[in-house]
């Protein structure tokens, strides 16, 4: 709703009024219509542009279970959103909200705060967008973890409840007041009795102290080996190959080498200034193709190694292709030509800290043409919560965490205002996602069988 000459007062009664072309209520309503598109033909349609060799991998992963086929499969909900009712309340949707796709990482300040961490199909959309594939996560990875039906719900209630408190929160507050909130864990576990009981502190310290852990140093010793005195990446195909693997020839070897530098002078640009020195202290030293993920399995996700020129200190970078948002088809094309440009800014809009060498580039591939990327660190401090082990506690609070998470994001690059004044505050909208999250998990099952049957 494009609102922005109105008071806040003005707005607030308009999006109350709002309730009367889309409901609360309506946006629970999930039911399969006669003309679904076939979901083989959404997953199929999306791996036209992936790696052929790679995409048995990328079933494997998604068949382990229905919560697994979930993550790897952001299509098939964006396409059922698109087709149930919906508001006009546009924020800048992370896209793909499910609940494994939060996490921990280290401020600029080396503080461990929780945000969102993945940005692939970030685009300007409605609210719900997220919120409702959020808590369908949720109760899909109960039901995957065999919670009892009252926990899931529980933990769907919560969060759809703090989601809407969080809100009007932040329409009290003042706009820079909410442009620096953020969930700062080590805070939260000291000063929030109820996140710290809910989220269970030590298994959140555990997660905390590995985050730190996890660096670049840490990656040269996983990744890497010296042989003949030189470090190198190791070879484990088809989820590890390094270039020297793909080029035999040393005149190929030079020449992509001579490429990559081009490359991150390309890459260079989309960074602030300040940063070009940084970059300009390192070597790149060697390249390897690394599949990473679930949905991503099938795109090409590069890992460059560099050094330190004076003091050995290594840098690895995540070079990640972009593609098309899958929201794209449903609400309008991204304003940026570059779909690495799209995530990178979408990124910058929804986090409140981030890499500080986040940036995009446009390059040509060997052979498959020209591709867009994103780069980051490869481990800078990040840390996930590892669902296999969490208890229906665990991720109960995990859950509350993602909800305020999500709503500050929203907060921050839609119009708090009038969200929360359509939101209300009665429990209308949870029940309604409550009800949304059984319906679309049900679904989501049968396409899981659907899937097998594909595959």
């Amino acid at each position: 709703m494009d609102n922005k000459k109105l008071s806040i007062k003005e707005r607030k009664a308009q999006a109350k009024q709002y309730r009367k072309t889309t409901s609360r209520s309506d946006l629970g309503f999930w039911k399969v219509e006669t003309n679904r598109t076939l979901v083989e033909e959404l997953i199929k349609s999306q791996e036209k542009t992936r790696q052929w060799g790679l995409l048995p991998l990328r079933h494997e992963r998604m068949a382990t279970s229905p919560f697994h086929f979930f993550r790897g499969s952001a299509i098939v909900q964006a396409h059922d959103l698109a087709i149930t009712p919906r508001t006009d309340f546009i924020v800048q949707a992370c896209g793909d909200a499910h609940i494994s796709n939060f996490g921990m990482f280290a401020s600029p300040e080396r503080r461990i705060v929780f945000d969102i961490n993945d940005f692939d199909e970030t685009l300007p959309a409605p609210f719900e967008v997220d919120i409702k594939r959020l808590v369908a996560s949720i109760e899909i990875c109960g039901r995957y973890r065999g919670f009892e039906a009252s926990r899931r719900e529980a933990c769907v209630r919560d969060a759809a409840s703090l989601y809407q408190h969080a809100m009007h929160d932040f329409s009290d507050m003042g706009n820079m007041e909410v442009w620096y909130k953020h969930l700062d864990i080590e805070n939260a576990l000291e000063n929030d009795p109820h996140l710290s009981e809910k989220v269970q502190a030590k298994y959140i310290r555990n997660a905390m102290e590995k985050a730190l852990n996890k660096n670049s140093d840490r990656a040269i010793m996983k990744l890497t080996e010296t042989v003949d005195g030189k470090l190198r990446i190791k070879s484990d195909p088809p989820v590890i190959v390094p270039i020297r693997d793909m080029l035999s020839e040393e005149k190929e070897l030079y020449n992509f080498n001579y490429n990559i530098r081009k490359a991150l002078d390309l890459y260079k640009e989309s960074l602030p200034i300040d940063r070009h020195r940084l970059i300009d202290q390192y070597e790149p030293l060697e390249l390897a193709h690394k599949v990473v993920g679930v949905g991503s399995v099938g795109q090409r996700a590069w890992i460059l190694v560099m050094m330190g020129r004076e003091n050995g200190d290594p840098l690895v970078l995540q070079i990640k292709q972009a593609e098309r948002s899958v929201l794209e088809n449903y609400y309008g094309k991204s304003a940026y030509s570059k779909c690495g440009r799209r995530v990178v800014e979408g990124q910058h809009a929804i986090q409140t800290a981030g890499d500080i060498l986040l940036g995009y580039l446009r390059l040509p591939d060997l052979p498959e043409g020209v591709n867009d990327y994103y780069v980051r660190q490869l481990w800078d401090s990040k840390g996930s919560f590892d669902i296999e082990r969490m208890s229906d506690d665990g991720l109960q609070g995990l859950s509350c965490a993602c909800a305020w998470t999500l709503a500050h994001a929203h907060a921050k690059t839609g119009d708090r205002h009038a969200i929360a004044a359509y939101l209300g505050k009665s429990d209308t909208f949870t029940e309604a996602m409550v009800s949304y999250a059984k319906a679309y998990a049900d679904q989501n099952e049968a396409d899981y069988e659907t899937f097998l049957k594909m595959i």
